[in-house]
């Protein structure tokens, strides 16, 4: 009971951060959006809740956006976008129980691996929505939206991300021992 109620509570947290956290990368204009700012507490999720959570909060916060923002449109983005951040949670909610999150080479694994396999997940997505729509999502669509364009993201979710891991541990595990 004691466990699912701290995932319960940590989820909830890592969902309304996701609300919030693109209203204040917003306000820096020129590389706002392409921060990711939603990425980064669905991925903090995963490291630390079990998958079931994690997937939630990746697919919920997207679309909870939208529905009460209008940011990002839902359909296609805040759709596709679901997809994308669930995998994300999925894969490194799996790779860091697997391999643990002792070392931080372990974290950059699970993390570079789902950024990856998001990506590849979000322009599959792309291809489905948008071929609905009857239109169509090139590769070059896909490299610029998955990468270039969100390249500033990228390298702070590479390096932001093991550090807060690694600074939430450690200050745990001090409160433990103390």
């Amino acid at each position: 009971m004691k466990t699912s109620t701290k995932n319960l509570t940590l989820s909830a947290m890592f969902l309304a951060i996701a609300q919030v956290l693109p209203f204040i990368a917003g306000q820096i204009p020129m590389i706002g959006k392409m921060l990711c700012p939603m990425h980064l507490p669905v991925m903090l999720c995963a490291f630390f809740c079990p998958w079931q959570y994690a997937l939630a909060v990746g697919f919920i916060s997207p679309l909870l956006r939208s529905v009460l923002f209008g940011m990002p449109a839902l359909y296609p983005s805040a759709v596709g976008m679901a997809f994308e951040l669930a995998s994300y949670a999925l894969i490194i909610a799996l790779l860091s129980g697997k391999l643990g999150k002792d070392k931080m080479w372990k974290l950059y694994v699970a993390l570079i691996t789902a950024m990856l396999g998001g990506r590849i997940v979000w322009g599959v997505m792309q291809v489905i929505l948008l071929g609905i729509k009857g239109d169509s999502f090139t590769f070059s669509a896909f490299w610029a939206g998955g990468f270039v364009n969100a390249f500033p993201g990228i390298i702070l979710q590479l390096i932001l991300i093991p550090l807060l891991v690694k600074l939430f541990i450690k200050r745990v595990n001090s409160n433990l021992s103390a």
